[in-house]
């Protein structure tokens, strides 16, 4: 295209007349001359910031660059020997970072590709770098599509990059000296531009959210665990700490989606997050979204769990199970230390306390864990167990143990005599009392109980505060709060059905509640108000030390009066300190 003819079509633009321009690069050049002031027919030479300038944005840019830059060598590899230079320029489109053939460096430091070149549209008029700043999409600015004389000769490919917050860092450019004539010959630059930038915003996720929970997503379950196409971090209550760009366009279209909770953009909440980690066939792993859509999600757990100064780091999923409560701590500890061996483990307690969910936690700490076989003993049936035993390895999770029947129990034993299957099993009742009893297979229980795990029932436990805060934060009662009054009610009850039974409450509250506040009257009555009148030694004392020692919110918790837990500590030799 002659100069004279490239001032006419912008002209003619600016007159509102199509050219058969893309829209992109119409309403660039109008940006050009209505607002940078930019004039057509005066080609300007690049623009290299000086050497001050090219280290402060280096220096701004420094860990993007770090981490960008082994993806990018890999691209560059791929374009090797088609003239191409790969381009990363900061959000004020000075280039940071650059790959190419220094056989042409003088060539491409003239044209602007090189180190310290600025391409934002103010100075360089449409380009690829300064167009996709602008739009936040990715572009073609190709020949004639650049606004300045000076850059018509070269085609320019530009994705964005946004940090976790959703906002542009960077564009990924890829830019050649000259181009076959067609603008659809750089559609393969447009793919490996945008799988780059893609890749780039995964790492960058990857590294800043090490201590948090990662939800890696695709359409595809092929590709899910290998190259995810987007990406969400998540605190311990669920909320959105930080995204790749495009999690937000396929999670929260047109919406923000920082902030939110996993449970208001997806058929999932953040304790199911366990049950989306290695160990389970990528195709099993189907989230829902609210439109009907369904993605793969791939989770990885915080790399380290952020507790109490002095107590152990907890691996995967255990750091989610509990707060600060000593006991559920050591319980914890003791879980990981024997996660990575295969010893059977059989966890023990009452209904609702958690026992899934410690199990799938367990489980999922090893870096190699193959599939977790579900196996409900409930009915004594065999014919699950029969049909793990056709499986690959993996981690045979025997729900209810109790229930087996003898024939089931039989059909097990011989399972495990010839299987490598790691087996963790589950029981709401004294199982070794059960075998002393003659209800249950002494030659089995010492099968599954290399090792026993006793979980505590709720009203033992001394972080009921933290499980309220993150009860709370659930999809029914988030943004609501509780009464003082509400709290020590709920501090004072037994809970019989225990995790599971403050979860309905609570939600059961949130609908009763007229505002924004659960009070006492709005919490339902437990349904098993009925408590031993005579608690043993034992449980009063883990009462009194849940309670921290307060006589009159043990009484409430044990359900009898504040002078029977008196009597009963003298007779103990206890001193009250209430």
């Amino acid at each position: 295209m002659r100069n004279a003819d490239h001032v006419f079509e912008i002209d003619r633009v600016l007159r509102g007349q199509a050219t058969g321009r893309d829209n992109v690069v119409s309403d660039s050049w109008r940006r050009c001359v209505e607002h940078h002031g930019l004039d057509p027919a005066r080609p300007s030479p690049a623009h290299i910031v000086t050497e001050a300038e090219l280290r402060d944005h280096r220096a701004q840019s420094e860990r993007l660059i770090a981490i960008a830059r082994a993806g990018l060598g890999a691209l560059f590899r791929q374009v090797a020997g088609q003239n191409y230079v790969l381009l990363l320029a900061d959000a004020k489109g000075v280039t940071v970072d650059f790959f190419g053939d220094t056989r042409f460096e003088d060539d491409l430091r003239a044209a602007g590709l090189y180190l310290g070149s600025d391409w934002s549209e103010h100075i360089a008029g449409t380009c690829g770098v300064g167009a996709c700043i602008v739009t936040g999409e990715a572009v073609t600015i190709h020949q004639s599509d650049h606004f300045d004389l000076h850059h018509v000769p070269l085609s320019c490919t530009s994705a964005p990059i946004f940090d976790t917050s959703g906002q542009l860092a960077a564009v990924l450019d890829l830019s050649l000296l000259r181009s076959p004539q067609p603008k659809a010959s750089q559609n393969l630059a447009m793919g490996l531009v945008r799988t780059s930038a893609r890749r780039v915003e995964m790492a960058n996720l990857m590294a800043m959210t090490r201590r948090e929970w990662v939800l890696r997503l695709s359409s595809s379950p092929e590709f899910l665990e290998v190259d995810p196409e987007a990406a969400i971090a998540l605190d311990a209550g669920g909320r959105i700490i930080g995204i790749t760009h495009a999690a937000e366009l396929a999670l929260s279209p047109g919406a923000p989606l920082l902030g939110r909770r996993l449970d208001q953009v997806a058929d999932l909440s953040v304790d199911d997050l366990p049950d989306l980690m290695r160990g389970r066939p990528t195709e099993d792993r189907v989230i829902r979204l609210p439109d009907g859509r369904a993605l793969f999600g791939h989770a990885i757990a915080p790399q380290t769990a952020r507790l109490p100064r002095g107590q152990p780091l907890l691996p995967g999923g255990l750091s989610s199970l509990a707060g600060p409560d000593p006991d559920m701590q050591a319980l914890l500890g003791r879980a990981a230390r024997l996660a990575g061996s295969p010893v059977p483990l059989l966890i023990q307690g009452e209904t609702g306390t958690g026992k899934d969910r410690l199990a799938r936690a367990i489980h999922m700490c090893r870096p190699d864990a193959a599939a977790f076989r579900i196996v409900d003993c409930a009915g004594g049936e065999a014919d699950g167990i029969a049909a793990a035993d056709e499986a690959g390895p993996g981690t045979l999770f025997l729900k209810g143990v109790e229930d087996l029947d003898a024939a089931g129990q039989g059909v097990l034993l011989r399972l495990l005599a010839r299987s490598t299957l790691r087996v963790i099993a589950t029981t709401r009742v004294d199982l070794a009392g059960q075998v002393r009893a003659g209800a249950f297979r002494a030659d089995l229980f010492f099968r599954i109980a290399g090792a026993v795990l006793d979980l505590p029932p709720l009203h033992l436990r001394q972080d009921l505060d933290w499980l309220l805060e993150r009860l709370m934060r659930s999809a029914a009662v988030d943004g609501m709060r509780l009464s003082a009054g509400a709290r020590a009610e709920l501090k004072a009850r037994r809970w019989p059905g225990n995790l599971r039974e403050l979860a309905a409450t609570l939600q059961t509250a949130a609908l009763l509640a007229e505002g924004r506040v659960i009070d006492t009257h709005d919490l339902p009555p437990s349904p098993l108000d009925a408590a031993p009148a005579a608690p043993p030694s034992e449980d009063l004392r883990a009462v009194l030390a849940a309670c921290g020692g307060n006589m009159a919110l043990a009484a409430r918790r044990l359900g009898v009066n504040r002078s029977t837990v008196l009597r009963r500590m003298r007779a103990m030799g206890l001193t009250p300190t209430d």
